[in-house]
């Protein structure tokens, strides 16, 4: 039996998969991430995550997934403690005292509205 002369595409052929990234739709990363595929994309669209173009469509590489994770990690803000000190209980700042050479404010005043100042058709009849 003869082979086919162009290899059908789900079957892998051995230079291909050395060089090609495997390249992750949308709904993809948001299952990896927990989120959903519009925040993906509309994350991509704003230009806020790596991604890469193919046509109209956006497309993720394991390189832009690990590098969107690293972006949107947040450490905890931790201080370094020295070994053997007990941590210094925290003061709050002094509260802002009034001074009484303050500039006296000035009480305002409504004005009336102008439909009581003039009337516009006089008198009734």
């Amino acid at each position: 039996m003869r082979e086919p002369a162009i290899t059908p595409a789900s079957a892998p052929t051995p230079h291909a998969e050395v060089g090609l990234p495997r390249l992750h739709v949308p709904e993809e990363v948001a299952a990896v991430l927990g989120c959903s595929a519009w925040w993906v994309k509309d994350r991509a669209r704003r230009r806020l995550i790596p991604f890469t173009r193919v046509g109209r469509a956006y497309r993720f590489s394991d390189e832009h997934l690990a590098e969107i994770i690293r972006m949107h990690e947040e450490r905890p803000a931790v201080k370094p403690q020295r070994l053997g000190v007990a941590a210094a209980p925290t003061r709050k700042p002094p509260a802002r005292q009034r001074s009484e050479a303050a500039v006296p404010t000035v009480r305002l005043q409504a004005r009336p509205p102008r439909r009581m100042a003039k009337s516009q058709y006089g008198t009734a009849a």
